[in-house]
Protein backbone atom coordinates (compact mmCIF):
# COMPACT_ATOMS: atom_id res chain seq x y z
CA UNK A 1 0.00 0.00 0.00
CA UNK A 2 1.24 3.79 -0.85
CA UNK A 3 0.50 6.32 1.49
CA UNK A 4 1.13 9.80 1.24
CA UNK A 5 0.84 11.94 4.70
CA UNK A 6 0.77 15.28 5.02
CA UNK A 7 3.32 15.89 2.59
CA UNK A 8 4.26 19.56 1.77
CA UNK A 9 6.56 20.80 -1.17
CA UNK A 10 7.58 24.25 -1.89
CA UNK A 11 9.40 26.00 -5.04
CA UNK A 12 11.13 28.89 -3.58
CA UNK A 13 8.25 31.00 -2.24
CA UNK A 14 5.90 29.28 -3.98
CA UNK A 15 3.35 26.41 -2.30
CA UNK A 16 3.18 23.61 -4.77
CA UNK A 17 1.51 21.31 -1.96
CA UNK A 18 -0.07 21.85 1.15
CA UNK A 19 -0.61 19.18 3.79
CA UNK A 20 -1.61 16.41 0.88
CA UNK A 21 -2.67 13.15 2.63
CA UNK A 22 -3.58 10.43 -0.40
CA UNK A 23 -3.90 6.65 0.01
CA UNK A 24 -3.92 3.56 -3.14
CA UNK A 25 -4.57 -0.17 -1.99
CA UNK A 26 -3.11 -2.67 -4.10
CA UNK A 27 -5.15 -3.57 -7.23
CA UNK A 28 -7.03 -0.13 -6.86
CA UNK A 29 -7.60 2.84 -9.35
CA UNK A 30 -6.98 6.27 -7.42
CA UNK A 31 -7.66 9.12 -10.26
CA UNK A 32 -6.43 12.78 -9.18
CA UNK A 33 -8.35 15.46 -10.54
CA UNK A 34 -7.79 18.94 -10.69
CA UNK A 35 -6.90 21.88 -12.54
CA UNK A 36 -3.62 22.96 -14.61
CA UNK A 37 -1.20 24.30 -12.04
CA UNK A 38 -3.11 22.67 -9.10
CA UNK A 39 0.06 20.30 -8.25
CA UNK A 40 -0.66 16.98 -10.02
CA UNK A 41 2.42 16.45 -11.82
CA UNK A 42 4.46 17.68 -8.37
CA UNK A 43 3.09 14.81 -6.03
CA UNK A 44 3.89 12.53 -8.80
CA UNK A 45 7.24 13.83 -8.85
CA UNK A 46 7.99 13.63 -5.41
CA UNK A 47 6.36 10.36 -4.95
CA UNK A 48 8.89 8.87 -7.45
CA UNK A 49 11.79 10.74 -5.91
CA UNK A 50 12.33 13.20 -8.72
CA UNK A 51 11.55 16.41 -6.30
CA UNK A 52 14.68 18.35 -4.60
CA UNK A 53 13.09 21.16 -3.63
CA UNK A 54 12.07 21.33 0.08
CA UNK A 55 9.63 19.07 1.35
CA UNK A 56 7.94 17.39 4.65
CA UNK A 57 5.50 14.93 5.44
CA UNK A 58 5.82 11.60 4.90
CA UNK A 59 5.72 8.88 1.92
CA UNK A 60 5.60 4.95 3.04
CA UNK A 61 5.49 2.16 0.51
CA UNK A 62 4.12 -0.84 2.57
CA UNK A 63 5.25 0.82 6.06
CA UNK A 64 8.61 1.76 5.00
CA UNK A 65 9.95 5.13 4.32
CA UNK A 66 10.86 6.36 0.88
CA UNK A 67 10.36 10.30 0.63
CA UNK A 68 13.94 11.95 0.13
CA UNK A 69 15.05 8.32 -1.57
CA UNK A 70 16.79 8.45 -4.88
CA UNK A 71 14.54 7.76 -7.88
CA UNK A 72 16.10 4.28 -8.45
CA UNK A 73 16.00 3.34 -5.33
CA UNK A 74 12.37 4.05 -5.67
CA UNK A 75 11.67 2.00 -8.29
CA UNK A 76 13.55 -0.85 -7.31
CA UNK A 77 10.92 -0.59 -3.80
CA UNK A 78 8.24 -0.84 -6.35
CA UNK A 79 7.01 2.01 -7.63
CA UNK A 80 6.92 3.03 -11.35
CA UNK A 81 6.12 6.35 -12.95
CA UNK A 82 5.26 7.25 -16.28
CA UNK A 83 5.95 10.92 -16.82
CA UNK A 84 3.33 12.90 -19.05
CA UNK A 85 5.17 13.16 -22.80
CA UNK A 86 5.59 9.00 -22.36
CA UNK A 87 9.55 9.72 -21.99
CA UNK A 88 10.55 7.13 -24.19
CA UNK A 89 14.13 6.24 -26.05
CA UNK A 90 12.60 7.03 -29.55
CA UNK A 91 15.74 6.00 -31.60
CA UNK A 92 15.52 2.60 -29.86
CA UNK A 93 13.43 -0.47 -30.55
CA UNK A 94 10.16 -0.79 -28.77
CA UNK A 95 12.05 -4.40 -27.24
CA UNK A 96 14.80 -2.09 -26.27
CA UNK A 97 12.15 0.19 -24.81
CA UNK A 98 10.68 -2.64 -22.70
CA UNK A 99 14.22 -4.37 -21.82
CA UNK A 100 15.46 -1.18 -20.36
CA UNK A 101 12.60 -1.28 -17.82
CA UNK A 102 13.91 -4.46 -16.32
CA UNK A 103 17.13 -3.07 -15.94
CA UNK A 104 16.25 -2.57 -11.89
CA UNK A 105 17.34 -5.45 -9.35
CA UNK A 106 13.71 -6.49 -8.26
CA UNK A 107 12.95 -7.27 -12.12
CA UNK A 108 15.96 -8.80 -14.04
CA UNK A 109 15.62 -12.38 -12.83
CA UNK A 110 11.87 -12.45 -14.33
CA UNK A 111 12.65 -10.28 -17.35
CA UNK A 112 11.13 -12.63 -19.83
CA UNK A 113 8.13 -13.55 -17.86
CA UNK A 114 7.68 -9.72 -17.14
CA UNK A 115 7.96 -9.33 -20.77
CA UNK A 116 5.14 -12.58 -22.02
CA UNK A 117 2.63 -10.70 -19.24
CA UNK A 118 3.02 -7.03 -21.25
CA UNK A 119 3.05 -8.41 -24.67
CA UNK A 120 -0.12 -10.40 -23.87
CA UNK A 121 -1.17 -7.04 -22.32
CA UNK A 122 -1.06 -5.37 -25.56
CA UNK A 123 -0.77 -7.60 -27.98
CA UNK A 124 0.03 -4.55 -30.80
CA UNK A 125 3.62 -4.61 -29.51
CA UNK A 126 4.11 -8.39 -30.27
CA UNK A 127 4.71 -7.83 -34.26
CA UNK A 128 5.93 -4.47 -33.23
CA UNK A 129 8.96 -5.56 -31.36
CA UNK A 130 12.02 -4.29 -33.66
CA UNK A 131 10.19 -1.27 -34.91
CA UNK A 132 12.06 2.04 -33.79
CA UNK A 133 9.62 3.44 -31.62
CA UNK A 134 9.20 7.39 -33.12
CA UNK A 135 7.92 5.96 -36.34
CA UNK A 136 4.95 4.31 -34.26
CA UNK A 137 2.13 5.94 -33.56
CA UNK A 138 0.87 8.29 -30.43
CA UNK A 139 -1.35 5.61 -29.00
CA UNK A 140 1.54 2.88 -29.64
CA UNK A 141 4.26 4.93 -27.95
CA UNK A 142 2.16 4.90 -25.07
CA UNK A 143 1.80 1.67 -24.78
CA UNK A 144 5.43 1.64 -24.90
CA UNK A 145 5.87 3.64 -21.89
CA UNK A 146 3.30 1.80 -20.15
CA UNK A 147 4.53 -1.74 -20.84
CA UNK A 148 8.25 -0.33 -20.06
CA UNK A 149 7.37 0.98 -16.36
CA UNK A 150 5.21 -2.52 -16.36
CA UNK A 151 8.53 -4.38 -16.90
CA UNK A 152 10.02 -3.22 -13.36
CA UNK A 153 7.20 -5.28 -11.96
CA UNK A 154 5.93 -2.67 -9.68
CA UNK A 155 3.46 -2.69 -7.08
CA UNK A 156 2.17 1.00 -8.24
CA UNK A 157 2.07 2.17 -11.11
CA UNK A 158 1.67 6.32 -11.63
CA UNK A 159 0.81 7.69 -14.79
CA UNK A 160 0.51 11.11 -15.47
CA UNK A 161 -1.88 12.39 -17.78
CA UNK A 162 -1.62 9.09 -20.09
CA UNK A 163 -4.01 10.49 -22.76
CA UNK A 164 -2.63 13.56 -23.73
CA UNK A 165 -2.72 13.79 -27.31
CA UNK A 166 -4.82 10.30 -28.18
CA UNK A 167 -7.59 9.86 -29.75
CA UNK A 168 -10.90 9.18 -28.41
CA UNK A 169 -10.92 5.73 -29.35
CA UNK A 170 -7.18 4.93 -28.05
CA UNK A 171 -8.09 6.53 -25.04
CA UNK A 172 -10.58 3.44 -24.65
CA UNK A 173 -7.82 1.46 -25.31
CA UNK A 174 -6.16 3.03 -22.79
CA UNK A 175 -8.06 2.53 -20.03
CA UNK A 176 -9.40 -0.66 -20.70
CA UNK A 177 -5.61 -1.74 -20.25
CA UNK A 178 -5.20 0.15 -17.13
CA UNK A 179 -8.11 -1.97 -15.98
CA UNK A 180 -6.34 -4.78 -17.44
CA UNK A 181 -3.47 -4.15 -15.36
CA UNK A 182 -5.56 -3.48 -12.25
CA UNK A 183 -7.09 -6.69 -12.20
CA UNK A 184 -3.37 -8.13 -12.09
CA UNK A 185 -2.84 -6.80 -8.20
CA UNK A 186 -1.06 -3.76 -9.39
CA UNK A 187 -2.10 -0.54 -7.37
CA UNK A 188 -2.86 2.69 -10.17
CA UNK A 189 -2.33 6.46 -9.27
CA UNK A 190 -4.09 8.25 -12.39
CA UNK A 191 -3.60 12.19 -13.03
CA UNK A 192 -5.94 12.81 -15.85
CA UNK A 193 -8.15 15.56 -17.78
CA UNK A 194 -10.62 13.19 -18.91
CA UNK A 195 -12.44 12.85 -16.28
CA UNK A 196 -15.08 11.35 -17.15
CA UNK A 197 -13.08 7.78 -18.54
CA UNK A 198 -10.46 8.07 -16.13
CA UNK A 199 -13.44 8.58 -12.85
CA UNK A 200 -15.25 5.07 -14.87
CA UNK A 201 -12.88 2.77 -14.10
CA UNK A 202 -11.52 4.26 -10.74
CA UNK A 203 -12.51 2.81 -7.40
CA UNK A 204 -11.67 6.16 -5.55
CA UNK A 205 -10.99 9.89 -6.38
CA UNK A 206 -9.13 13.12 -4.98
CA UNK A 207 -9.91 16.39 -6.07
CA UNK A 208 -6.21 18.60 -5.83
CA UNK A 209 -7.47 22.24 -5.73
CA UNK A 210 -4.76 24.87 -5.30
CA UNK A 211 -2.16 22.69 -3.38
CA UNK A 212 -4.67 21.46 -1.25
CA UNK A 213 -6.75 17.96 -1.28
CA UNK A 214 -10.27 19.56 -0.96
CA UNK A 215 -12.25 16.27 -1.57
CA UNK A 216 -12.30 12.58 -1.54
CA UNK A 217 -14.57 10.01 -2.17
CA UNK A 218 -15.33 6.95 -4.15
CA UNK A 219 -15.09 7.54 -7.86
CA UNK A 220 -19.01 6.49 -8.53
CA UNK A 221 -19.41 9.43 -5.96
CA UNK A 222 -17.76 12.11 -7.68
CA UNK A 223 -19.20 11.57 -10.96
CA UNK A 224 -21.91 12.36 -9.59
CA UNK A 225 -21.14 15.61 -7.38
CA UNK A 226 -22.40 18.69 -9.17
CA UNK A 227 -18.95 20.07 -8.04
CA UNK A 228 -16.90 18.30 -10.21
CA UNK A 229 -19.60 17.94 -12.87
CA UNK A 230 -19.41 21.43 -13.53
CA UNK A 231 -15.92 21.75 -13.37
CA UNK A 232 -14.70 18.76 -14.95
CA UNK A 233 -16.85 16.93 -16.74
CA UNK A 234 -18.72 19.64 -18.75
CA UNK A 235 -21.82 19.23 -17.50
CA UNK A 236 -23.97 22.45 -16.92
CA UNK A 237 -25.86 22.30 -13.05
CA UNK A 238 -28.00 25.62 -13.40
CA UNK A 239 -27.67 26.74 -16.86
CA UNK A 240 -30.35 27.14 -19.31
CA UNK A 241 -30.71 24.31 -21.59
CA UNK A 242 -30.79 24.57 -26.04
CA UNK A 243 -32.83 21.96 -26.86
CA UNK A 244 -35.43 20.57 -29.38
CA UNK A 245 -39.32 20.23 -29.32
CA UNK A 246 -41.83 19.13 -31.47
CA UNK A 247 -44.29 22.07 -32.80
CA UNK A 248 -47.24 20.86 -31.12
CA UNK A 249 -45.74 21.74 -28.12
CA UNK A 250 -46.24 25.48 -29.00
CA UNK A 251 -49.04 26.91 -27.26
CA UNK A 252 -51.97 28.94 -29.23
CA UNK A 253 -51.19 32.47 -29.09
CA UNK A 254 -47.50 32.15 -28.79
CA UNK A 255 -46.17 34.74 -30.51
CA UNK A 256 -42.76 34.17 -29.51
CA UNK A 257 -42.72 30.66 -30.68
CA UNK A 258 -44.21 31.42 -33.96
CA UNK A 259 -42.10 34.03 -34.60
CA UNK A 260 -39.61 31.83 -34.35
CA UNK A 261 -41.37 29.55 -36.74
CA UNK A 262 -41.53 32.35 -39.40
CA UNK A 263 -37.87 32.65 -39.20
CA UNK A 264 -36.92 29.31 -39.46
CA UNK A 265 -39.27 29.08 -42.64
CA UNK A 266 -37.71 32.37 -44.26
CA UNK A 267 -33.88 30.55 -43.32
CA UNK A 268 -35.22 27.60 -44.34
CA UNK A 269 -35.97 29.87 -47.93
CA UNK A 270 -32.66 31.43 -48.00
CA UNK A 271 -30.57 28.01 -47.46
CA UNK A 272 -32.44 25.74 -49.59
CA UNK A 273 -32.82 23.21 -46.54
CA UNK A 274 -36.41 23.91 -44.44
CA UNK A 275 -36.35 22.41 -40.89
CA UNK A 276 -37.08 19.24 -39.78
CA UNK A 277 -40.48 18.20 -40.00
CA UNK A 278 -42.32 18.49 -36.87
CA UNK A 279 -39.75 20.64 -34.92
CA UNK A 280 -38.24 24.11 -34.59
CA UNK A 281 -34.74 25.51 -34.70
CA UNK A 282 -35.28 27.56 -31.83
CA UNK A 283 -36.60 26.53 -28.85
CA UNK A 284 -35.31 27.04 -25.48
CA UNK A 285 -36.05 26.77 -21.87
CA UNK A 286 -35.44 29.22 -19.12
CA UNK A 287 -34.49 32.71 -19.84
CA UNK A 288 -32.19 32.15 -22.34
CA UNK A 289 -32.06 33.91 -25.09
CA UNK A 290 -32.68 31.79 -28.46
CA UNK A 291 -29.83 30.49 -30.45
CA UNK A 292 -28.99 29.16 -33.77
CA UNK A 293 -26.59 26.72 -34.90
CA UNK A 294 -23.97 27.85 -37.28
CA UNK A 295 -23.68 24.24 -38.06
CA UNK A 296 -27.22 23.96 -39.57
CA UNK A 297 -27.36 27.91 -41.28
CA UNK A 298 -24.02 27.12 -43.23
CA UNK A 299 -22.69 23.96 -42.91
CA UNK A 300 -21.21 24.16 -46.42
CA UNK A 301 -19.20 27.43 -46.06
CA UNK A 302 -20.02 30.78 -46.85
CA UNK A 303 -19.52 29.88 -50.73
CA UNK A 304 -22.28 27.22 -50.60
CA UNK A 305 -24.64 29.20 -48.80
CA UNK A 306 -24.82 32.00 -51.49
CA UNK A 307 -24.46 29.36 -54.14
CA UNK A 308 -27.83 27.70 -53.12
CA UNK A 309 -29.77 31.16 -52.12
CA UNK A 310 -28.68 32.26 -55.82
CA UNK A 311 -29.75 29.02 -57.39
CA UNK A 312 -33.29 28.84 -55.16
CA UNK A 313 -33.97 32.66 -56.00
CA UNK A 314 -33.27 32.50 -59.47
CA UNK A 315 -36.00 29.01 -59.23
CA UNK A 316 -38.50 31.23 -57.53
CA UNK A 317 -38.77 34.24 -59.80
CA UNK A 318 -37.97 36.88 -57.35
CA UNK A 319 -40.33 40.11 -56.27
CA UNK A 320 -41.48 42.63 -59.10
CA UNK A 321 -40.15 45.18 -56.89
CA UNK A 322 -36.89 43.81 -56.84
CA UNK A 323 -36.87 43.36 -60.84
CA UNK A 324 -36.49 46.95 -60.97
CA UNK A 325 -33.83 47.72 -58.54
CA UNK A 326 -31.04 50.15 -59.56
CA UNK A 327 -27.43 48.91 -60.84
CA UNK A 328 -25.56 48.27 -57.26
CA UNK A 329 -28.21 46.33 -55.84
CA UNK A 330 -29.06 42.65 -56.13
CA UNK A 331 -29.91 41.55 -59.90
CA UNK A 332 -32.66 39.32 -60.67
CA UNK A 333 -30.26 36.05 -60.73
CA UNK A 334 -29.34 36.48 -57.00
CA UNK A 335 -32.93 38.11 -55.35
CA UNK A 336 -33.78 36.75 -51.87
CA UNK A 337 -37.01 36.03 -52.46
CA UNK A 338 -37.65 35.15 -48.30
CA UNK A 339 -37.46 39.47 -47.53
CA UNK A 340 -41.35 39.47 -48.36
CA UNK A 341 -41.33 36.26 -45.42
CA UNK A 342 -39.22 38.05 -43.22
CA UNK A 343 -41.26 41.37 -43.38
CA UNK A 344 -43.92 39.79 -42.09
CA UNK A 345 -42.27 38.84 -38.86
CA UNK A 346 -43.16 41.45 -35.96
CA UNK A 347 -40.20 43.54 -35.44
CA UNK A 348 -40.26 42.87 -31.54
CA UNK A 349 -40.83 38.73 -31.61
CA UNK A 350 -38.16 38.13 -34.18
CA UNK A 351 -35.36 39.71 -31.85
CA UNK A 352 -31.75 37.89 -32.79
CA UNK A 353 -33.67 35.25 -35.32
CA UNK A 354 -34.52 38.16 -37.69
CA UNK A 355 -30.87 39.87 -37.13
CA UNK A 356 -29.89 36.91 -38.47
CA UNK A 357 -31.67 36.40 -41.46
CA UNK A 358 -30.87 39.67 -42.26
CA UNK A 359 -26.98 39.72 -41.94
CA UNK A 360 -27.81 36.35 -44.25
CA UNK A 361 -29.37 38.61 -46.43
CA UNK A 362 -26.36 41.35 -46.52
CA UNK A 363 -23.79 38.19 -47.08
CA UNK A 364 -25.47 37.31 -50.18
CA UNK A 365 -25.87 40.96 -51.64
CA UNK A 366 -22.32 41.22 -51.08
CA UNK A 367 -21.35 38.35 -52.33
CA UNK A 368 -23.54 39.08 -55.76
CA UNK A 369 -21.37 42.72 -55.79
CA UNK A 370 -18.36 41.05 -55.72
CA UNK A 371 -19.30 38.42 -58.88
CA UNK A 372 -20.45 41.62 -60.61
CA UNK A 373 -17.19 43.18 -59.70
CA UNK A 374 -15.33 39.92 -61.58
CA UNK A 375 -17.31 40.40 -64.61
CA UNK A 376 -16.48 43.50 -65.59
CA UNK A 377 -12.99 42.78 -64.28
CA UNK A 378 -10.54 44.65 -67.45
CA UNK A 379 -9.04 42.35 -70.59
CA UNK A 380 -6.32 43.73 -71.83
CA UNK A 381 -5.54 42.90 -75.28
CA UNK A 382 -3.36 44.56 -77.76
CA UNK A 383 -4.49 45.30 -81.48
CA UNK A 384 -3.24 45.59 -84.70
CA UNK A 385 -1.92 48.99 -84.66
CA UNK A 386 -0.31 48.49 -81.04
CA UNK A 387 -2.97 50.16 -79.24
CA UNK A 388 -4.15 49.14 -75.34
CA UNK A 389 -8.39 49.87 -75.27
CA UNK A 390 -9.63 50.13 -72.21
CA UNK A 391 -12.26 47.18 -71.01
CA UNK A 392 -14.54 49.65 -69.43
CA UNK A 393 -15.52 53.12 -69.14
CA UNK A 394 -14.61 53.04 -64.94
CA UNK A 395 -11.07 51.94 -65.79
CA UNK A 396 -8.58 54.17 -65.41
CA UNK A 397 -5.25 53.58 -67.72
CA UNK A 398 -2.05 53.41 -65.35
CA UNK A 399 0.96 56.03 -66.08
CA UNK A 400 2.99 52.92 -67.42
CA UNK A 401 0.27 51.86 -70.29
CA UNK A 402 0.25 55.14 -71.06
CA UNK A 403 3.61 55.49 -71.98
CA UNK A 404 3.88 52.36 -73.43
CA UNK A 405 0.53 53.06 -75.95
CA UNK A 406 2.81 56.54 -76.67
CA UNK A 407 5.93 54.71 -77.54
CA UNK A 408 3.78 52.29 -79.91
CA UNK A 409 2.08 54.83 -81.34
CA UNK A 410 5.77 56.80 -82.24
CA UNK A 411 6.70 53.31 -83.95
CA UNK A 412 3.51 52.66 -85.99
CA UNK A 413 4.12 56.41 -87.58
Amino acid sequence: MLEVRDLSISYGQHRALENVSIRVDPGEIVVILGANGAGKSTLLKAIGGLIEENHSGAIELDNHPVLGLPAYQIVNRGIALVPEGRGIFSDLTVKENLMLGAYCERAREDSDGNLDRILSLFPKLTERQGQIVRTMSGGEQQMVAIGRAMMSAPSILMLDEPSLGLSPLLCKELFHSLAEVRRAGVGILLVEQNAKQSLAIADRGYLLENAHIVLEDKAENLMNDPAVQKAYLGVSTGAPVVQKAPAAAMAPGDHTAAARAAADSALAMITGTPAPSGQLSFVTTGNAPARLRTDDVIAGGIDALVREAAAKNQDLGGNAELNNAPPGNLGPENRPSAMTELSRLNHNDMASEGRLAAVLLEIEQAAANARSLVGQSRKVTTTATGHIPKASTSYQESKFEKEHRTRMRVKGD
